[in-house]
């Protein structure tokens, strides 16, 4: 049968019945709520739909002309013809762009059964329109106030009268009749322009304050003479005492139909700001994504013995966050950035110890190990689909609490959601271009408008997002000069960047802006399955992988006591220099400094001065000059030749001139030395504060073990045990996959077949209820299934699992042995045996 040819639906839930299985998956695809868990039949899917949490749920998704199409809906009749809706939206212009639109808006409003209906019949499930229709508590997004009806509910029906005789209308016998010749004289356009013209001055501009709303207005008990004539003719309607409302005809008419003042039919543009050649913004994504590495492996080895302590409500203090950003040389915000984004990667976590502190986890050392592609795809990954928000660090939580970085209350739902979608903002953009930041937001804000008031001069969160997800990708080497780089592409699994534009726009064809599909914005969100990511991540790190600078096995010594690292080095030069010398400045070059502190630190380490020599000579372009080999060579002559040891502590030396000469020293008053013997020194300090104190001094003692061997000081890696990254908090249930809506659509079909197929009588003769459990004595199930063994036919039955969960099946037995049936069953599509002490009744189907 057509659709044409079917009768009008009476309920939701006889409309979704109506609707082919490709229409039930894109309804539960879009509003995956609904199938969590998966409905037993389509009227308890329709209740489903239909429940407040669910429906606010599916509005916050719509875009703005969808959502103002829901809104106009509301203050329509119930139902209404699409005319009316049509009128409501276009106004009496029929605005083109609006008529074009409207059909669009309409079939998403249906698809996500939010209207229902055909088109001279459309209906708003009631909870959207108990939530979108204008009350004086909550006023509606279109300004418009309650109908005549509605606000002359309970005014006496002689005042009806009198307002009726004095707008020029004959009298009527009731107040229902005259309420209707109200409602008709405000909707005549005719009828209005010669009421109005005979308006008092003032009284036109008093409806002009109201007309786009709110609606409402106070009046003195002696009102103004324009204020009196307003009122005794219907234009003004008194709702309390001193309170009066604009109804919803007169508004309508003075606006010329239109229930919202400014329709937004079509999505802005994205606009372009700058245009950048496409392989500079891939060499400048590429350097980023390097600093992002370098600045990971920088915290992480910040962090290596033992990162900040973990506050006693969860986070970094204020105080480590300065310290980090010192560190890493650069704002506390970005500080913040990474630290969280290292967090989400796994690389970092608390140990759990009772003195609790971060620290990097096993699985950085993995990490470190992959090639440098590979990190950064792994960092670009979690980012993209990850829910933590840095940006809100050192803001207020609900209860005005101070959020940190690593702490709790930084995860927020819609993170993840927004990054994809500007990302993809910017892969429709051609080749090279950047965006316009507040054409990014405006596109943002038209693909989910906000719904309920903001503060005074609070930007949405989703708007925030949105400009973190601009400054975070450029951070990463996602973007480069705000353009969206290859490996980003890839990474979102976007095609490669157009040089001209996807989608004429009508502009014409010089026209420069780029203007994508005017289609819903939801699909388009949708992030890839696990395995479409897992490949698209992989793809990303194969075109940054040539990007990226090759790692060097060489520095540039000077004269000045500095080595110059004209790029990467490889990871064991780059340990070791880094214990051998400080790092002095970073950038596209990094410069080490050599200082007699630095120098002692790598003989602490267990190298000898002609390891440093060899080891320069091998990795420097340059001759090691002679200031440096000098000071290796004074240093190595020093180090050692003062021991330190616990006694609590003592100072050995075989100079006892040297043990004088520090016993004279007013500086080492501090630490309390007494001779022991010629050569010994005794100490009421530790050894650490020993041997701190006489470096101080300028000597370059080493310590000493108990046998008397020296010690070597390498730093010890602390790690904490095996840490699972956090999981990303979902904005409600995830989209069912495509085998999952077939099973859940084929489950629903055959359950309500089960609840809706018509029965023959039961043995005892009463007729069993639709969607009510049958109920028959053992013996006639018994001989009821046995009868339909032999004769092929097919059963519906009642049954309760071992749980106690009642359900009602359709089945066609095949055996019954043993105190069990063997039967195909319809609802779940397959062969089941089935206890028939736990079958509550049967009922044998009609034949038709």
């Amino acid at each position: 049968m057509s659709q044409a040819a079917q009768p009008a639906p009476r309920s939701l839930a006889e409309a979704l019945r109506a609707r082919d299985d490709a229409s039930l998956s894109a309804l539960l695809r879009s509003r995956p709520d609904l199938i969590t868990p998966v409905p037993t039949d389509l009227t308890q899917l329709a209740t489903r739909a239909g429940t407040r949490a669910s429906v606010l749920r599916a509005l916050e998704r719509l875009d703005r002309f969808a959502l103002q199409t829901a809104e106009a809906l509301a203050v329509a009749p119930d139902p209404a013809p699409y005319d009316t809706l049509l009128g409501l939206m276009a106004g009496d212009a029929q605005d083109e762009a609006v008529t074009a639109a409207l059909p669009r808006a309409l079939a998403t409003l249906r698809e996500q059964a939010l209207v229902w209906g055909d088109d001279q019949r459309l209906r708003l499930v009631r909870t959207a329109r108990e939530l979108l229709a204008p009350t004086p508590q909550h006023p509606s997004p279109t300004g418009l106030g309650p109908t005549v009806q509605e606000a002359t509910s309970g005014m006496s029906p002689g005042r009806i009268q009198e307002i009726v005789t004095t707008a020029g209308l004959p009298t009527t016998h009731d107040a229902v009749s005259a309420v209707a010749a109200l409602t008709a004289l405000f909707t005549g356009r005719k009828k209005m322009a010669r009421l109005l013209a005979g308006a008092p001055e003032g009284a036109l501009e008093v409806l002009n304050r109201l007309v786009w709303g709110p609606p409402y207005g106070q009046v003195t008990p002696d009102p103004a003479a324009h204020l009196r004539w307003l009122l005794d003719r219907g234009l003004l309607l008194p709702t309390a005492p001193g309170t009066v409302v604009l109804p919803r005809e007169v508004a309508l008419r003075l606006r010329e139909g239109r229930a919202h003042r400014a329709p937004e039919p079509l999505p802005p543009a994205v606009a372009p700001a700058t245009t950048h050649g496409p392989q500079v913004v891939d060499a400048t994504a590429a350097g980023q994504a390097y600093t992002a590495l370098a600045t990971v492996e920088e915290l992480l080895k910040d962090w290596d013995e033992g990162g900040p302590a973990v506050l006693r409500a969860g986070g970094l203090s204020v105080r480590d966050l300065k310290r980090t950003a010192v560190a890493l040389d650069v704002s506390e915000p970005v500080a913040a950035f990474w630290v969280e984004l290292a967090y989400a990667a796994g690389l970092i976590a608390s140990d759990g110890e009772a003195d609790e502190r971060y620290a990097a986890t096993p699985g950085y050392d993995e990490w470190l190990e992959r090639p440098a592609a590979e990190r950064w795809s792994r960092l670009a990954e979690v980012w993209l689909a990850g829910t933590r928000t840095p940006g809100l660090v050192g803001g207020r939580d609900a209860k005005d609490r101070t959020l940190s970085a690593l702490g709790p209350g930084l995860d927020r739902s819609a993170a993840s959601e927004v990054r994809h979608r500007v990302l993809t903002l910017l892969s429709w953009l051609p080749a090279g271009t950047a965006p316009d930041p507040e054409s990014v937001l405006a596109r943002l804000r038209w693909e989910r408008p906000l719904r309920g008031p903001q503060r005074d001069g609070e930007e949405d969160l989703r708007s925030r997002l949105a400009r973190w997800t601009l400054s975070e990708a450029e951070l990463l080497g996602i973007t480069g000069r705000g353009v969206l780089s290859a490996q980003g592409r890839a990474l979102l699994g976007a095609p490669a960047a157009a040089t001209t534009r996807p989608v004429d726009d009508g502009a014409g064809p010089g026209a420069k802006l780029p203007v994508h599909h005017h289609q819903p914005a939801a699909p388009a969100l949708a992030a890839l399955s696990p395995a479409e990511q897992a490949v698209a991540t992989a793809a990303a790190a194969r075109i940054l992988a040539p990007l990226l600078p090759e790692p060097l096995d060489h520095v540039l010594l000077q004269a000045d006591l500095t080595a110059v690292a004209p790029g990467p080095l490889q990871r064991p030069l780059a340990e070791t220099l880094g214990v051998l010398a400080d790092v002095e400045s970073k950038g596209g070059a990094t410069v080490y400094r050599f200082t007699p502190g630095s120098v002692r630190r790598a003989l602490d380490a267990g190298r000898t001065a002609a390891d440093l020599h060899a080891f320069l000579t091998e990795h420097s372009r340059t001759p090691v000059p002679q200031p440096l080999a000098y000071l290796i060579d004074d240093v190595a002559r020093k180090h050692g030749h003062l021991r330190v040891g616990a006694a609590s502590a003592y100072v050995r030396c075989d100079d006892d001139t040297l043990l004088n000469e520090i016993l004279a020293d007013k500086r080492a008053a501090v630490l309390r030395l007494r001779r022991l013997a010629p050569t010994v020194l005794a100490a009421q300090s530790d050894p650490a504060a020993l041997l701190e104190g006489l470096r101080a001094m300028g000597y370059a003692p080493a310590a000493e073990s108990a046998e008397g061997d020296v010690l070597i000081a390498r730093a010890h890696a602390h790690r904490t045990p095996p840490r699972t990254a956090p999981e990303p908090v979902p904005d409600g249930p995830p989209p069912p996959d495509a085998t999952l809506l077939t099973a859940a659509i084929r489950a629903i079909r055959a359950g309500d077949l089960a609840a809706t197929t018509p029965r023959k009588t039961t043995g005892s003769g009463a007729l069993s209820a639709v969607g009510a459990l049958p109920r028959t004595s053992s013996a006639e199930t018994l001989a009821t299934v046995q009868a339909a063994v032999l004769t092929g036919g097919s059963l519906w039955i009642g049954y309760v699992n071992a749980e106690g969960a009642a359900s009602q099946r359709v089945i066609a037995p095949v055996r019954v042995e043993g105190g069990f049936v063997t039967a195909y069953d319809h609802t779940a599509d397959e062969v089941r045996t089935y206890p028939l002490h736990r079958i509550t009744g049967v009922a044998e189907l009609a034949e038709d």
